[in-house]
């Protein structure tokens, strides 16, 4: 049995207790991945990360992110709070960049004025959802399928499928049965709202449908869609965790060459030490 360091984080947060928790066990060298799917299953986030030293040029840290059932390539929200661990733990790490190395390769993450930014990845499958998806879709959300406003895939590591509704109401509606997959909803709040759009995302755990409190990878995705598409041009602000009594603020811009920042608060409430 080894110490290792450890902090619990709260991601997209905008007050105490209202984002994401995260676990994360620094300096996890010589964990075996069944210790690791071990603990994770017993923190039962939705997500625990484990800082290993970098593999790829450029990377000044790795992560293995995993959920209580498997381990992911890449999730948003574990992206912004390793980040955090790791510039908290780091203080003589003094540049605004930090290149995360994980399954989907070289992510820069970047300060922000009240947390962490990070480059969207390359969409793994994109594009519209067929006939077949998108009545599979209407279906586990228990929606008429005329709602649907327009589906697509904006897989990034997990396989999200993302639905757009007519508005935030819509969405906050929602009543899903059995999800076919990694499944996010968005709808635009009117012109001029604090936020421009509300967000749910869920999956199924246990065949059971659950629903994330705030997810980074489902925002990058559906951001990429969304300016692809036309539909956004300049930078915006999402909620998510609305329906779970969280309150999630999630920021997203695109730099001139494209890129797609997403970020957002992050708190440490919890460090100390794990035996494992």
């Amino acid at each position: 049995m080894t110490t290792y360091a450890f902090s619990q984080l709260d991601v997209f947060a905008t007050g105490p207790l209202s984002g994401n928790p995260l676990a994360v066990v620094h300096d996890a060298v010589g964990l075996s991945d069944e210790e690791m799917q071990r603990f994770a299953r017993w923190t039962d986030l939705s997500e625990t990360v484990f800082l290993l030293p970098p593999t790829r040029p450029g990377a000044d840290y790795r992560t293995r992110i995993f959920t209580p059932d498997h381990e992911l390539p890449f999730a948003g929200h574990p992206t912004l709070g390793s980040a955090f661990a790791w510039l908290a733990a780091h203080p003589e790490h003094t540049a605004d960049t930090v290149g995360q190395d994980c399954g989907a390769g070289l992510v820069t993450v970047r300060r922000t004025a009240d947390g962490v930014a990070f480059a969207a990845p390359p969409l793994v499958r994109s594009g519209p959802v067929n006939d077949g998806v998108r009545a599979e879709l209407a279906a586990g959300l228990r929606i008429d399928p005329a709602d649907i406003v327009a589906a697509e895939w904006v897989a990034n590591g997990p396989g999200w499928k993302a639905v757009l509704l007519a508005d935030a109401d819509a969405v906050l509606a929602v009543e899903p049965g059995t999800v076919p997959g990694d499944v996010g909803v968005v709808g635009p709040y009117p012109a001029g709202s604090e936020y421009a759009y509300e967000v749910r995302a869920f999956f199924v755990k246990n065949k059971v449908t659950c629903e994330d409190p705030v997810t980074g990878s489902f925002n990058a995705g559906v951001a990429q869609w969304l300016y692809e598409s036309g539909r956004q041009t300049g930078p915006y602000q999402a909620r998510q965790g609305t329906a779970l009594n969280r309150a999630g603020r999630v920021r997203v811009e695109r730099d001139d060459d494209g890129t797609v920042w997403v970020g957002g608060a992050v708190r440490e409430f919890v460090r100390g030490t794990v035996d494992l």
